[in-house]
């Protein structure tokens, strides 16, 4: 598969991801996990948009104000997953 289709591939999962969390968070989080593999076996980058979606430490699919915490402090977005507790800042 091309770069091309792995890319409309991962969004589609991300996207089904979002559909399915509020009634199982489990299926969307294997959704993530499936997304991940697609594009490392096509060395593909994910966009920026779509990494701020899962946790980088235990890989959960997040959303805000459900099990995410997004807050300014110096400057700097900070996220703080609910999940395993794991934070990690960006700038802005």
């Amino acid at each position: 598969m091309s770069r091309l289709e792995v890319l409309k591939s991962v969004e589609q999962l991300f996207r089904e991801a979002d559909a399915v969390f509020e009634s199982d968070k489990k299926l969307a989080d294997h959704y993530v996990e499936l997304a991940r593999k697609q594009a490392m076996e096509v060395n593909l980058r994910l966009p920026s948009e779509l990494k701020r979606r899962f946790c980088r430490h235990c890989y959960a699919y997040l959303k805000p104000g459900r099990n995410l915490s997004v807050r300014t402090k110096h400057n700097k977005l900070v996220y703080f997953c609910h999940e395993c507790g794991h934070s990690w800042r960006m700038p802005l």
